[in-house]
């Protein structure tokens, strides 16, 4: 990309409140930096002017590109070769009249080294309710360690609860986490995480649409939300309340074809109403570990291993051992005719039965009586 071109877009990802589509499509027809020059003199049809109208005059794109070098960031847009193309290209799937918003960003405002294609390629989007209990930050936690022990990215939006957990446990284990932001890159958001943020990008990504200085808004959150589900192959809701954030990324997840899982809680929760809501709607598979996601998200033939469960001697038993193993008292002994009526077994076919139950150690004979063998 020239630095005309990069000049160009740092200009238009300020003159409209993005995504705007208008001038997605503008920039798309005449380029970059014509769209800047056009869009400055108001040399613009009536739709796009209504958008840009208001902030065409302010050009600070030189000092924004500085202040983004000074602190190691970049502006990244489809020119650039770690542009996510594949993941992007979800959008054009969106029915645009149901989600006005669904549209790819023009340019990413980002602090971190790591490429934002390799990001992509390999993510999972763990979300939830910023007032989250102990029990979904220890799951929040649970799953983003899990994942970036597998090569997960943990895509998330930096708040607090949820998002902040999955972040923690994702650096923990030396792992990549991207933080998607509702505000500028420069803009640390909520204050408290500005020691979280600055580590993500030590490690991994901190991603805007937003140019340095823009403050985050309510409907900048919900627009962020599009990207977290777009960076991600699945986005898993580990707590979320009737009407949350979380449960926007998810819809936006589902709009872009991408998995959407929900983790069940407690059912006197009020912090998992949403994720029962979406269980119970079937808008979302149930996850309780790591392995599940990455099923989801992994490549073919990767698929979670069958969770352990408590073994027993009687587990490989077949019909007729069973039936003749039920037949004998927890105490005392049973001759061979008394277990055929208790087990409802002719005579002839309780003795095979019986000769492998002893074969297991499961039974013994004393005296022509047969009875439970006791456990050593």
């Amino acid at each position: 990309m020239t630095d005309d071109t990069r000049l160009a877009l740092a200009y238009l990802s300020r003159v409209a409140e993005p995504p705007c589509a208008a001038l997605t499509e503008f920039v798309g027809r005449v380029g970059p930096v014509e769209a800047a020059t056009r869009i400055k003199t108001g040399d613009v049809d009536d739709k796009l002017a209504r958008h840009t109208l208001a902030r065409r005059e302010i050009d600070c794109a030189a000092d924004d590109l500085d202040l983004l070098a000074r602190r190691g960031g970049r502006l990244i847009a489809a020119d650039d070769d770690e542009w996510p193309f594949l993941a992007f290209a979800a959008f054009s799937g969106v029915d645009h009249k149901e989600r006005p918003q669904g549209h790819p960003p023009l340019a990413l405002w980002v602090f971190g080294d790591v490429r934002l294609d390799d990001v992509a390629q390999r993510a999972a989007a763990i979300v939830g309710t910023r007032a989250a209990t102990a029990y979904g930050e220890y799951v929040a936690a649970d799953l983003a360690a899990g994942l970036v022990e597998r090569d997960v990215t943990v895509v998330s939006g930096g708040a607090y609860g949820i998002d902040g957990a999955a972040h923690r446990a994702a650096l923990a284990g030396d792992g990549l986490t991207a933080a998607v932001l509702a505000g500028g890159v420069d803009v640390p958001y909520p204050a408290g995480h500005a020691s979280l943020l600055h580590r993500i990008a030590q490690q991994g990504l901190v991603i805007s649409e937003y140019p340095p200085g823009v403050r985050p808004a309510r409907h900048r959150f919900l627009t962020r939300n599009r990207l977290v589900a777009a960076l991600s192959g699945a986005t898993v809701v580990v707590e979320a309340g009737a009407r949350s954030g979380a449960a926007n990324t998810a819809a936006w997840a589902r709009a872009l074809g991408r998995a959407v899982c929900a983790v069940p809680g407690p059912i006197t929760s009020s912090a998992s109403i949403g994720c029962h809501a979406m269980l119970r709607r079937h808008e979302a598979d149930i996850v309780t570990r790591a392995a599940d996601v990455v099923e989801l998200i992994g490549h073919v033939g990767e698929l979670a291993p069958d969770e352990q469960r408590p073994a027993s001697p009687l587990d490989d038993l077949s019909e007729a051992e069973q039936r003749v193993y039920d037949a004998l008292p927890a105490r005392g002994r049973r001759t061979t005719g008394q277990i055929a009526v208790a087990s409802g077994l002719p005579t002839a076919q309780v003795l095979g039965p019986l000769s492998m139950l002893e074969l297991f150690g499961l039974v013994t004979r004393v005296d022509g009586y047969w009875k439970l063998s006791r456990p050593t």
